[in-house]
Formats: structure tokens, sequence, C-alpha cells
């Protein structure tokens, strides 16, 4: 298995994107017209489009596009958010049009190109995106699970000896310092083999009859992944990559040299690669087990948590700061409305696990920021 660099991966990430937005690599030129104003035309596959401050001021545009990164197969994912898309163009009254991109890289430079006016962004994305087109993003909504507005990363392996007691059902959350053990149903994020019926949190059973079995956890130390092969999500993942590998830095673990990892590309693709014996250890949000419990309902048996990352604070959704103030609570009033549907909580439950939205407070993000500037990756 390849080695690769973590921490270089991201800082020549942080240098590709940056280089895109001062050079221009986007197709995207921008020239000062008269009174000060400025006039951005953006050129790519389709027509040439030329948008002023002023053409931005009360009106509303004729579309919007809503960019989202892949948590799951991207060709499934564009099937599944229609339903919300179709809802926002009937609520706004201008077409929404939703798009998966390739990967975070394609959502920052469509966003501060302008060619994408919404994204759906993890933390870190969040960041270094605002961090590269500084004034033009501005965070709009936050997500919100079960009345938690942070979550955490999970350990997860198929190797019950690494942990310091037999595994049992339940979950880790954190207790002061300390991560302890809860039963599956006390802990906020949902833990698989558990679902929400007419009389709340029960077992979930699966449409055909089959139980699906519930999450398995023990403790263990960081220093048992010594000599493993890992399978991380991605390098821009905030609960996935950049606070594990940080963990792992703390802990006096060298990720170059001590352990043998890959990047997967998904959460979902971790935890099945856990769960079928290609790694030993895997990176996900937790509870990303359920993401395969359908066709693989002994994972919640088979793949055992052993330990969780420090708080992050949830996914958002970005908008660009040039859009209109009354189409931005236009957007955010419809998203919690569409919350509020059966459709809506199937599908944000789906592709995100999302229960409710609050507005967010860009200063709950200084905990990622602090992150990446530890890793060496926070631009100057």
């Amino acid at each position: 298995m390849k080695k690769r660099s973590i921490i270089a991966l991201l800082v020549a990430l942080v240098m590709v994107l940056a280089a895109c937005a001062d050079t221009g690599s986007d197709d995207t030129t921008t020239t000062e017209a008269s009174g000060g104003e400025e006039t951005t035309t953006t050129a790519g596959g389709g027509e040439d489009t030329t948008t002023t401050t002023e053409d931005m001021g009360d009106e509303w545009p004729e579309k919007l596009v809503y960019g989202f990164i892949p948590s799951e197969q991207a060709e499934t994912l564009g099937d599944t958010i229609q339903p919300y898309m179709d809802f926002l163009s009937q609520e706004l009254g201008i077409e929404v049009e939703g798009v998966v991109t390739q990967d975070y890289n394609g959502l920052v430079v469509a966003m501060g190109a302008g060619q994408a006016q919404l994204g759906a962004f993890g933390p870190f994305g969040y960041v270094q995106a605002e961090s590269l087109y500084p004034g033009q993003l501005e965070v709009l909504m936050q997500s919100v699970r079960f009345g938690s507005g942070t979550y955490h990363g999970q350990w997860f392996t198929n190797d019950p000896s690494i942990c310091d007691e037999e595994p049992v059902v339940g979950a880790l959350e954190w207790d002061g310092d300390e991560q302890v053990l809860k039963g599956g149903d006390e802990v906020i994020a949902l833990q698989v083999g558990w679902t929400f019926g007419d009389n709340g949190l029960e077992p979930e059973t699966l449409d055909d009859g089959t139980p699906v079995d519930q999450g398995m956890a023990c403790t263990a130390s960081l220093d048992k992944v010594v000599g493993k092969t890992i399978a991380f999500t991605s390098a821009t993942s905030t609960s996935g990559s950049v606070f594990p590998t940080l963990q792992l830095i703390n802990a006096g673990i060298d990720p170059e040299n001590d352990v043998e990892y890959s990047y997967l590309g998904s959460h979902t693709d971790t935890v099945a690669a856990v769960y079928n014996g290609d790694f030993d250890i895997g990176l996900s949000f937790d509870d990303a087990r359920r993401n395969i419990r359908e066709d693989n309902p002994d994972v919640g048996s088979k793949v055992i948590v052993f330990n969780i990352t420090d708080e992050i604070p949830n996914d958002v959704v970005v908008a660009l700061s040039s859009l209109p103030d009354d189409l931005k609570q236009a957007i955010y009033d419809a998203t919690a409305k569409f919350l509020e549907t059966e459709d809506g909580i199937a599908i944000f439950d789906e592709i995100y696990g999302w229960t409710d939205i609050r507005p967010a407070d860009d200063s709950e993000f200084d905990v990622v920021r602090q992150a990446a500037a530890e890793l060496g990756i926070q631009e100057d």
C-alpha cells in the first residue's frame, strides 16, 4: 500500500486552491468598472456571464446553483437531493439546481468563481474556503443533529483484540476529559441498530424483517494503531482526517512512519473497507456504520468503535456574501420548512444525518482553524 504524506497533501491542496484564486485558473477575470464597481466575467464550459455588484443589490437571480460534496456515491447523491432542490425552487420562486462536485476542491473553486451560490461544506472545508476567498463567502446555516451543534469522528476496527476489554453493545461519549461507554440509546449521534419509530428511539429492523445489529464499542489507546493499516476519508475531512491526524501527532505517533494509510474518499467507503477486512482501522463521523446497514445488517457487531476525536462544530451551508439578505433568509426558512416534512427528514438523514438547522456563528469554527494551524496548513 503506497504511503502518502497527510500534511504535505493538505499543504499542497491549499497551495493549489490559492493559486486558482490568485491566477484566475478557473477562467474568472475581474475588472474595475466606473464608480469603483467590480465586474466579474466567468468563462467555463457554458455561456459567459457577467455579474456586477450593483446587479446583486436587491435583485434575486433567476437561478441558484447549490453545490454538494459526495458523502455517498456521487451518482446516487444527485438523485437523493433532487426533492430538496425542487422544494427550494417552489418556495423561492426561482430555479435551484443541485450539483455534486467531484470533491472539495471543485466546490471551493466554483463558489470562489461565483459559479455556485450555495455550498454544503464540512467545517474544515468551510474554514479553508473562507480563508481563500475572504469576504466572498458567509456561513448561512449550521446543521443540528438531535439537538447538538457538534459531533466527533470515530475510530473503528474489525479486530476486537485491540480493545482494553471485551467490546460491548454501546457507544463512546465524552464525560469531561474522559471517554466513557454508554448505551447506544444514550448518546447524541444516532447509532447503528437504532431508529426513530412511533414511540421514539427503538431497535431497528429492516423492511424484510432482518434485525440490524446494534453497534459494538470498547475503549483502546491510540497506541494500538501503530503498525496497522488505516483508511482515512479525504485529506480535507474534519472528522475523517484532520482531527484524527492531530490526535495521532499529539499522542506521539508519526502518521508517516508508524502507520500505513490511504484516503478512500468517503465515510461510507472507510466503513465498508474495514467491514470487508481491507483495512485494520478506519475513520468516519459518528455513526457512519449506518450507511451500509441495509446491505450489511451485521456491520454494528463486525465494526467496533474504540476511540473518538474531540468535539467538532457541525457542517454548514455557505452562501455567497453578495446574495441579497432577504434571499439568504428565504433559503434558510425554506430549508427549515423542508426539514419539517417527512421527505425532508428522510433525505437529510440519508445524506448528512441532519435533524434541524440553526444560524451559524463563525467564531465556533475557531477550534477548526486552530487544528489546521497546528498541522501547519493554515494560510498566512
